[in-house]
C-alpha cells in the first residue's frame, strides 16, 4: 500500500511522491515564544514526530524543519510587562519548549531556524513584492495586496467576496483592502528593530517569516508543509499568497492537526483554558500525555481530561508489566514470522494518513497476545521463543510511537501510585519470612495490603511473583 496523506490544498488524501526520490522535507510552523507550551502545542509536536519516525522506518531521508517565532508583538508585549528584554524572554522559552518536548520523547528537528535569523532574507522578498506591485509601503509598515494572487483562498476554501460581505475586521483605512496583512512593521522606540529599503526600521510581520525559512533550507519547492488547524487561515493562506507573488512554487502537499479541547472547546492561550505541558507533567508521565496525543487520528480534535489520561496510564501500566515479565524469558528478540501479518496491517494504518489511532489498537492486539502467552507460561508451558519475539515485535512498534522503551517504568511511573517496585519487593520479602517462620496470620496481612494497593502475588514452583491489577 502507498503511503497516503490528506492534503488541506485539495481536500483529499493523496499518494506521497517527494520531489527527490527517497528524500522527503517537512516544514512545520513552531511557537511564538512568549510563554509555556501548552498540550495543544505538544500535539502537533508529537504528531509530526510520529510523521517522521515513520517516514525513516519506511526508507525515506527526512530533512525535518520546525521554526521558532522570536520577534513578534506577543512577546513584545510580554517583555515590555515583564520588564525584560525580546531577546532574554524568548531565549527562556526556547529552553522551556526544548524542556517539554525532550521530556516527551520528541526528537529534535534537523533545523531550529529562528525569524531573527532571516531578516536580511524577509527584507529581500518584501522589497521583491513592492517591485512587483503585490506589496505597498504606508508610513513605514508594508502591506501585502490580497487582490492580487490568482487564487486567495484556495488552502482555506475561503473567498474574498463571501469574506468583504460577512466581514467583522476593523477597519484601517490605510489598507487597499481590511484583508491586507502585515508584512512588516515599524518598530515604536525601544522595539527591535532592523534597517530596510524604504527606509524605516521596523520588523517582520508573522506571516512573512516561513516562506523565507522553508526555501532556504528546503528549497522552493517541498514536500510537506505542516502545522495546527488554526494555521490554515490566516497564516498558510498568506504565505502561499506570498509564493504566489514571488512566482515561487512551495509545499506540494499541507498537513494540519486538529484541535486539543476542553469542554469541547479548542484549547488555547486568548481562551484561557489551557494546560501547559509542565502543569500536565506535574501530574502525568510524559509517556502518558504522548500516548493520549496519539489516541486519537491526528486531524480530528482530542478532548482533554484527567480521566483520559488515568485511562492511557493504565494502558501503558499493563504493556510495561507485560514487558517487563516476558524479560524473564530473555532479552526481547527480533520479531518472528507469525508477527508478519500485523506487522503489515500496523504499518497499512499509519500508511492511512498517518491513522495512530488504528495503530494503536494493533499495538494492543499484541500485548493482549504477549499476556497469552505468559498466562501459558504461568501454567508450566512457556514458550520462551515466542515470548521473546512478541516482546520484540512490542517493542518495535513502540518505537514507531516513541514510546514503551524505558527499562525503569515500574520504578518511575508505577511509583506515581503510591507504590513502588522497590516497596513491593520488600513486602514480599517480609511476607517469606513469615511463611518461613509460619506466621500464617502475618503473610496472609501482607498479602491482603498488597491485594488492596493493586497488586497481586502469585506463588509458584517455590517462587513469588507479582503483577498490579487495575
Amino acid at each position: 500500500m502507498a503511503l497516503v496523506l490528506y492534503n488541506t490544498l485539495t481536500g483529499r488524501k493523496e499518494p506521497l511522491v517527494p520531489v527527490q526520490a527517497g528524500r522527503v522535507g517537512l516544514y512545520v510552523c513552531g511557537p511564538t515564544v512568549y510563554d509555556h507550551s501548552h498540550i495543544g502545542h505538544a500535539r502537533a509536536a508529537v504528531v509530526f514526530d510520529v510523521l517522521v519516525r515513520h517516514l525513516t522506518r519506511r526508507g525515506y531521508q527526512v530533512t525535518y524543519v520546525r521554526n521558532f517565532t522570536d520577534v513578534d508583538d506577543k512577546i513584545i508585549q510580554r517583555a515590555n510587562e515583564n520588564g525584560e528584554d525580546c531577546r532574554t524572554l524568548a531565549e527562556r522559552h526556547i529552553q522551556s519548549y526544548h524542556d517539554d518536548m525532550d521530556a516527551l520523547g520528541n526528537q529534535r528537528p534537523d533545523f531550529e531556524p529562528r525569524a531573527t535569523e532571516y531578516i536580511e532574507s524577509m527584507v529581500r522578498d518584501i522589497q521583491a513584492m513592492i517591485a512587483n506591485g503585490s506589496a505597498y509601503p504606508v508610513d513605514g509598515d508594508v502591506y501585502f495586496d490580497v487582490t492580487r494572487p490568482r487564487q486567495y483562498g484556495r488552502l482555506s476554501g475561503r473567498n474574498l467576496e463571501d469574506m468583504r460581505a460577512g466581514a467583522r475586521v476593523e477597519v484601517d483605512e490605510r489598507k487597499r483592502s481590511p484583508f491586507d496583512f502585515a508584512l512588516w512593521k515599524e518598530s515604536k522606540p525601544g522595539e527591535p528593530a532592523w534597517p530596510t529599503p524604504w527606509g524605516v526600521p521596523g520588523r517582520p510581520g508573522w506571516h512573512t517569516e516561513c516562506l523565507a525559512m522553508s526555501h532556504d533550507l528546503l528549497g522552493a519547492a517541498f514536500d510537506i508543509h505542516g502545522g495546527g488547524h488554526d494555521l490554515v487561515f490566516p497564516h498558510h493562506e498568506n504565505e502561499i499568497a506570498q509564493a504566489d507573488a514571488l512566482g515561487r512554487p512551495f509545499a506540494r502537499l499541507w498537513m494540519h492537526n486538529g484541535f486539543v479541547r476542553v469542554n469541547q472547546e479548542k484549547m488555547s492561550k486568548s481562551l484561557g483554558n489551557f494546560f501547559t505541558i509542565r502543569q500536565v507533567r506535574e501530574k502525568f508521565h510524559p509517556e502518558v500525555i504522548r500516548l493520549f496525543l496519539l489516541t486519537k487520528q491526528y486531524r480530528g480534535p482530542v478532548d482533554f481530561s484527567e480521566e483520559a489520561l488515568l485511562d492511557n496510564k493504565k494502558g501503558l501500566d499493563k504493556a510495561y508489566r507485560s514487558l517487563r515479565e516476558a524479560a524473564e524469558f530473555g532479552p526481547p528478540a527480533d520479531p518472528g514470522p507469525e508477527t508478519a501479518e500485523l506487522w503489515e496491517t500496523f504499518q497499512a494504518a499509519l500508511d492511512d494518513d498517518l491513522n495512530t489511532a488504528k495503530a494503536l489498537g494493533h499495538l494492543f492486539e499484541a500485548v493482549r497476545e504477549l499476556n497469552r502467552l505468559l498466562d501459558e507460561a504461568r501454567s508450566g508451558k512457556p514458550d520462551k521463543d515466542r515470548i521473546r519475539s512478541w516482546a520484540g515485535f512490542i517493542r518495535a512498534m513502540g518505537a514507531v510511537f516513541g514510546f514503551l522503551e524505558r527499562e525503569d517504568w515500574g520504578d518511575v511511573a508505577e511509583a506515581e501510585d503510591g507504590l513502588s517496585a522497590e516497596a513491593v519487593e520488600d513486602l514480599i520479602r517480609q511476607r517469606n519470612e513469615a511463611r518461613g517462620s509460619k506466621n500464617w496470620a502475618e503473610a496472609d496481612r501482607i498479602r491482603n495490603e498488597l491485594k488492596s494497593q493493586g497488586v497481586v502475588l502469585e506463588d509458584t514452583a517455590g517462587k513469588t511473583t507479582w503483577r498490579r491489577v487495575t
